[in-house]
């Protein structure tokens, strides 16, 4: 039985890149009927981080980003973190509201309200994937969007999690609309005995 992130071996990551896969497919279906532009998500990479490198794969700790959690229940305990960067928020604000160069701390509801449901929907398609191939009831709480420094943001999950080791599980995405191509980053945070009961339902040991 899983103890620690540390502890998944290469079949596991490869399990759960597959599931991201299938559940970046369905993300581009509903991000491009969303924003009315033609979005490719590329195949996810799925490793394991330290805190630190965690935090490096996404920038310096003073840089600004935009940030949707997400909280997961039911056969699966845990959160997920979406991070977003400031021209990925521009692309899609753009697409809502028309507006562009924006300051992510200083949005107003409404842009928030965009971006959360951004955010909810990546969510939202990894998630189905996985209870779709794994028969497990997940449910996910609504979506809360914050911008802060990056180091402040990472702080979350390393003090929710971190007694279950010094490692995230990170989905690095790369989203490409209209030929352009953004990162954009999440961090599946499931509890380690939510992965043991994952992979013992898709037999994977």
């Amino acid at each position: 039985m899983l103890k620690r992130y540390e502890d998944l071996n290469e079949i596991q990551l490869d399990v759960l890149k597959e599931i991201g896969n299938i559940g970046s497919g369905n993300a581009s279906t509903a991000l491009s009927s969303m924003i009315g532009k033609e979005i490719l998500i590329k195949m996810p990479e799925v490793k394991t981080l330290a805190f630190q490198e965690a935090i490096e794969s996404n920038g310096a700790p003073d840089d600004i980003v935009g940030a949707i959690l997400v909280n997961l229940k039911g056969d699966i305990s845990g959160m997920i973190l979406m991070l977003t960067e400031k021209n990925f928020a521009d692309v899609i604000l753009s697409a809502f509201f028309g507006e562009s160069d924006v300051d992510l701390l200083t949005l107003n509801d409404n842009q928030k309200s965009a971006l959360s449901e951004i955010g909810n929907i990546m969510s939202s398609a990894y998630i189905n994937a996985i209870a779709t191939l794994s028969n497990l009831s997940i449910a996910l709480e609504p979506p809360m969007f914050t911008a802060d420094m990056l180091g402040a943001v990472m702080s979350v999950p390393i003090t929710l999690f971190g007694e279950v080791g010094d490692k995230l599980l990170c989905i690095n995405k790369t989203i490409q609309i209209d030929d352009h191509e953004y990162k954009s980053n999440m961090l599946l945070i499931p509890t380690v005995e939510s992965l043991s009961v994952l992979f013992s339902r898709l037999g994977v040991s």
